[in-house]
């Protein structure tokens, strides 16, 4: 029998404790796949008008995509390598030599590797087209019918991952000579010893954690802590105090908290609590590093994949708040506006719900009295009337109207960020025309506005008697404003419209902000869920494997409790509950950590967050259930086999 022959062998016999792995490494050569198709396909760059943010993006996805599986791949290896110490031992007893040891294994791990290349390119082929018109509807557009598998993404994903298996078989290869024979088989007491209690660390792990949250929840423009650390400084202490108090927490306060437990004598004696409890207390601190890489890479994935879907689920609501009306533009010529009537009634799609023609005033002011946010002394304004205001709420919806007097004008601030915007009420500024002034006070901000922001500038409301006075001294702009039903679909009319219309018209529509937000945050949800995908079930995997070589440790213990009499029901409720404990911390810290930085990240960007990161988190925990379920199932089964 081969060498090659014996590690197929194992393989096969093995495949249980494989499997994740093994899953894991084809997820991650789909994916991988998936986005250097994305990378080459013409198809989809001609059905995107020939956008470089694909090509680029997932340029950038594959780099990270690579370094991340490599580690988990060099990771994963090491684990089933050190595992196997025992079986070593064995075959060095034998009289089988270390070089013949460690090149079965080379084989082994090489095997394993070809095996995932082979099946995850065979899926990646059939996927493929399923994931590129997923990113064509998440992205607004229309889905690919002429896509094609790229020779040259196949070719280089067998490359990449050939050398990611071939280095990671090479390390296999060399820890087996870093092994001795007397460690080989004692390798299951490394460890064994009951770590020591610390109040003062475990009170300094909360210090930590508190003070990244501290300064992640602290606002930015007003704190001293961020002024005097600065902002290139701050997040790199918050992420360190929160990484070295995840450490501490897992490795002392767990300790600490677990050791208390032993002091309720009724819970402590009952049952398997004393089983389960002297397992977990004995291999915590072992496990300290691993959780809190977990936990900070399941932290960074849940932030990551929740703004992504947060900017995806706010498009349409962000796209409104910049066009209240489906379509505005300044008119010129009334022969162009009958022209747009014209194409709009001919459009079976869109209903036109109200056509308003809007006459807007741009007037210089004195800004200097407004706020010291402005680094220039004079602004131009968009000004309309308190009339026009008021018809236009009404026609959109607005159930909101507005009452001034001569003096008295309403800012309308749809970009509103508080700290570096103005602060407008009961602020004056000095109206500038024709060498005539007019002092004017805010009485009222607007965090909306009727008109669309890329046709006109900072706008204003005046009452109807200072706007006619006004109007008398300038000629006003008319603006024509136009709500249409279905915006979000309007993309042929759109394009027809603006090829009607001269450049001077300032064409804004909803359709144009809502098309460039759907590619954009389209394109990052995608990236961000597969990429969270990959993370999620690569850490899941590592948890997997490090309670599935605790299992075989531990097998013999489960053994004897048998014969004392304990019953396979306890055993399964021990279990259930030590792995609970291992998942449920990385799981609950990440949470935490995500939570505090994306309520960081809410306050920054004026976002309610609360739905799309409740949906993320939900699909995160029910994806880390699958993973603690069928590894509560592989322990039990390892530690009631009998021989």
């Amino acid at each position: 029998m081969t060498l090659f022959s014996i590690a197929r062998k194992n393989i096969r016999k093995n495949f249980t404790n494989y499997f994740l792995y093994f899953a894991s490494m084809i997820f991650s050569i789909v994916i991988y796949f998936t986005f250097v198709s994305l990378k080459y396909d013409t198809a989809i760059q001609s059905a995107t008008e020939g956008s470089t943010k694909i090509s680029s993006a997932f340029s950038g996805a594959a780099v990270v995509l690579i370094i991340f599986v490599a580690i988990f791949i060099w990771y994963s290896n090491s684990f089933f390598t050190r595992k196997r110490k025992k079986e070593v031992g064995l075959y060095s007893l034998l009289g089988v030599r270390k070089k013949q040891i460690g090149r079965m294994l080379f084989y082994e791990n090489f095997l394993m590797g070809v095996l995932a290349l082979l099946a995850g390119i065979a899926l990646g082929s059939v996927l493929t087209r399923f994931f590129v018109s997923l990113l064509m509807k998440v992205m607004g557009y229309d889905a690919v019918s002429n896509f094609s598998i790229s020779p040259a993404a196949i070719i280089n994903t067998t490359i990449v991952f050939m050398i990611i298996t071939l280095i990671t078989s090479l390390q296999g290869y060399r820890l087996i000579y870093r092994f001795k024979l007397i460690e080989l088989f004692h390798a299951d007491q490394e460890g064994e010893r009951e770590p020591k209690a610390s109040w003062i660390t475990a009170l300094l792990s909360l210090v930590f954690i508190g003070t990244g949250y501290w300064l992640a929840l602290q606002n930015l423009l007003q704190s001293k802590a961020w002024a005097a650390m600065g902002f290139m400084l701050t997040p790199l202490v918050i992420l360190m105090t929160v990484i070295i108090g995840t450490y501490l927490l897992f490795s002392t306060l767990t300790v600490t908290l677990l050791k208390l437990s032993r002091n309720n004598k009724n819970r402590f004696w009952n049952g398997m609590n004393m089983i389960g409890v002297s397992q977990l207390l004995y291999r915590i601190k072992g496990n300290a590093r691993t959780l809190t890489i977990i936990a900070v890479l399941s932290a960074t994935t849940l932030t990551a994949v929740g703004t992504a879907y947060s900017f995806y689920y706010s498009n349409a609501n962000s796209a409104q708040q910049a066009n209240p009306n489906s379509m505005m533009w300044i008119s010129h010529d009334s022969s162009v506006t009958k022209r747009v009537d014209e194409l709009i009634d001919s459009t079976p799609h869109h209903e036109l719900l109200y056509h308003a023609s809007v006459p807007v005033l741009e007037v210089d002011a004195d800004v200097r009295g407004l706020s010291e946010a402005f680094s220039q002394d004079i602004q131009t304004f968009s000004i309309i009337s308190q009339h026009d205001f008021n018809e236009l709420a009404k026609v959109q919806g607005r159930k909101d109207t507005i009452t001034l007097s001569e003096e008295e004008a309403v800012v309308l601030d749809p970009a509103y960020f508080e700290g570096i915007s103005p602060a407008y009420v009961g602020s004056t500024v000095t109206l500038k025309q024709n060498k005539q002034e007019q002092q004017i006070t805010f009485k009222e901000l607007k965090k909306y506005s009727v008109l669309n922001m890329g046709t006109v500038y900072s706008t204003m409301v005046v009452s109807d008697e200072l706007f006619a006075q006004l109007e008398k001294q300038t000629n006003p702009i008319l603006l024509e404003a136009y709500g249409l039903s279905n915006q979000d679909k309007a993309k042929q009319l759109t394009e027809d419209i603006e090829g009607v219309l001269p450049e001077s018209a300032s064409f804004a529509s909803y359709y144009q902000d809502y098309a460039r937000g759907m590619e954009s945050s389209g394109l990052l949800i995608f990236m961000g869920g597969f990429l969270g995908l990959v993370f999620l079930t690569a850490t899941g995997s590592i948890i997997y494997f490090k309670q599935l070589t605790e299992a075989n440790s531990d097998k013999a213990r489960y053994q004897i409790l048998n014969k004392i009499g304990v019953n396979r029901r306890e055993v399964k409720k021990s279990i259930a509950q030590q792995v609970l404990f291992i998942f449920a911390l990385p799981l609950v810290a990440g949470i935490a950590h995500c939570a505090v930085a994306l309520s960081a990240l809410s306050k920054l960007l004026h976002m309610n967050l609360v739905i799309p990161v409740v949906i993320c988190m939900g699909v995160y925990t029910c994806v880390y259930l699958i993973y603690y379920v069928v590894t509560v199932r592989s322990y039990y089964k390892i530690v009631t086999k009998t021989n």
